[in-house]
């Protein structure tokens, strides 16, 4: 893999689909987010996101990972990261709809192959034509990486179960029509020393006893959190994903998998962060010289390049294990680890570069950083990383 600020690929299928992309994201969803004055820190709305779910869906982007019976073009997991990197890059604001992260099908996950008839029918097939949206809750405010301290409780009532808890950090919790909720059944894990049980449900949102709330405004300054708050919210069984007990499992499905394509999109926001620097250096002028004639600056932006270089080289080669059938928990979280402190340092260089400029909200730069910085805690933090690291090292033979 060489060095590029904006890549190419010499699998033919991909080098299409990253162009057909670019295109669109460049012209069309621009233009789209000009002339409605669309900007990071605007309160988006359903009717913001709908018409870009709609064009997606009908250039092939939206789902465009999964299986053909699903209307997928079953991408390999490179394929699904060049596309992922590019969204990043864009520098669009209403990128996250367009492979259907924000509420959509890369939202739902892996929960497909756990659904009944009635639950694709229902749910799943309408959220992959973007008909439907979801949100994920999982959190709580006592149980973010310590999952299973969560309080959430499910218990079974005749033809159903009636839930109770409040979950926060629901990304796309303002857009979403259900919930995936991730609940502890009662009566397990009440005792020392025994083991709670998990299940998840999908929960409509406008059932009785749910209630979506506005959720923190994370440091991004993205209005795309909710809490979801259940007081005694039946939800029927036939709403119960895969098994009673399973919904742990069902929920951190395919982590590694997940982990490692969280990486791309956050390397396209640092691509997009290290053009933006680039650009700077070499328009401004210092002593009637361009910026990047110092050596204080050339040195920094030499750094940043190699760093994103090497950050984006391991996820790739990570990728292309995965591709090939192989299993990398160890370089999932050498990736996540190297990736967000990566990131986090080129941004940290590039407001540094930019100046005043640089701390003025508005300006690109200073909302990347407060974006990416996120990423360290976001999906596991680096402490968690390096957890996962040492403890896969101390039993490899």
């Amino acid at each position: 893999m060489t060095f590029s600020l904006r890549p190419t690929y010499a699998d033919t299928r991909t080098a299409e689909l990253v162009d057909r992309l670019r295109d669109y994201l460049d012209g069309e969803l621009a233009e789209h987010e000009r002339e409605h004055g669309i900007t990071p820190a605007t309160r988006l709305t359903r009717a913001d996101l709908e018409p870009v779910w709609r064009r997606s869906r009908e250039l092939g982007f939206y789902g465009i990972h999964l299986p053909e019976e699903y209307g997928g073009q079953n991408l390999g997991y490179s394929q699904l990261a060049a596309l992922k990197e590019e969204i990043g890059a864009s520098g669009r604001v209403l990128a996250h709809s367009v492979l259907g992260d924000m509420g959509g099908p890369l939202r739902a996950g892996d929960i497909l192959r756990h659904a009944t008839a009635h639950q694709l029918e229902t749910y799943l097939l309408p959220l992959i034509r973007g008909e439907r949206a979801c949100c994920f809750s999982l959190t709580e405010t006592d149980a973010g990486s310590d999952v299973r301290s969560m309080r959430t409780v499910a218990v079974r009532d005749g033809d159903g179960y009636r839930l109770t808890g409040h979950k926060v950090f629901s990304s796309a919790g303002p857009f979403a029509d259900f919930a995936i909720v991730v609940a502890r059944m009662a009566g397990t894990g009440e005792h020392e020393g025994e083991k709670p049980e998990f299940s998840a449900f999908l929960v409509d949102l406008d059932s009785p006893g749910c209630r979506v709330e506005d959720g923190a405004t994370p440091m991004s300054g993205e209005h795309i959190e909710s809490d979801i708050v259940l007081e005694d919210c039946h939800v029927p069984a036939a709403n119960l994903l895969g098994e009673e007990g399973n919904g742990m499992r069902i929920a951190l499905g395919r982590v590694t998998t997940n982990r490692l394509l969280h990486c791309p999109t956050v390397l396209g926001a640092t691509r997009r962060a290290l053009q933006l620097t680039l650009d700077r250096t070499r328009t401004r002028q210092v002593s009637g010289k361009p910026l990047l004639m110092l050596q204080a600056i050339q040195h920094k932006v030499a750094d940043m390049a190699t760093d994103f270089y090497a950050a984006r080289s391991m996820t790739y080669a990570a990728l292309a294990a995965l591709d090939e059938g192989r299993e990398v928990p160890a370089e999932a979280f050498m990736c996540k680890l190297f990736v967000a402190e990566s990131a986090f340092r080129i941004l940290d260089e590039a407001v540094q570069i930019h100046g005043k400029e640089g701390l003025t909200q508005g300006n690109e730069i200073e909302y990347l950083f407060r974006k990416i910085r996120m990423f360290r805690i976001l999906t596991g933090t680096s402490e968690i990383q390096r957890n996962g690291i040492a403890k896969l090292l101390a039993f490899q033979h």
